[in-house]
């Protein structure tokens, strides 16, 4: 459902506090036959622990596909900020912000929509699934961080 006017509406009564929201989009990446992509097809990669904010091609998965998504966003103007590693191999995050109010939601479908696009031009799939493997497998979700004028003041919020 399409929710943009409602929040629209709540905005504009908080506008006066300059909300500025950041939001952590986590993913997995999965090859065309459903398998993580970069995964052993015959048993699993060494335990998570190594992975997060990993270097080296033997710790992470994808890192071309990554970098080719933050770029497209930067080209599309998408308040683009970041991007790691994440716990589990192939599962990675992106962070978009800040931004003002409703403009967050906007810049992160455009990223989301980016990140399937790119990940069409590699020949994988971009999972949003917040439980993307099933046992001791790490989780994907998106994290949202708030702060109003107030709140980054001198002082900050007391």
């Amino acid at each position: 459902n399409n929710h943009r006017a409602s929040c629209k509406k709540v905005m504009d009564k908080v506008a006066d506090s300059r909300i500025w929201f950041g939001m952590e989009q986590e993913y997995t990446l999965f090859g065309m036959d459903g398998h993580p992509f970069s995964w052993p097809k015959n048993g699993y990669p060494a335990p998570q622990g190594q992975y997060y904010c990993g270097v080296g091609a033997n710790n992470v998965f994808g890192r071309d596909i990554v970098e080719s998504h933050y770029r497209a966003c930067l080209y599309a103007g998408v308040k683009i900020c970041g991007t790691n590693a994440e716990v589990m191999p192939s599962q990675w995050e992106f962070q978009v912000g800040p931004c003002e109010g409703i403009d967050m939601a906007d810049h992160l479908w455009v990223a989301r929509y980016l990140l399937h696009r790119v990940c069409e031009d590699f020949g994988i799939v971009a999972s949003l699934d917040p439980k993307p493997m099933e046992g001791n497998w790490n989780g994907a979700g998106c994290h949202t961080n708030v702060s109003t004028w107030q709140m980054r003041g001198e002082n900050g919020l007391k």
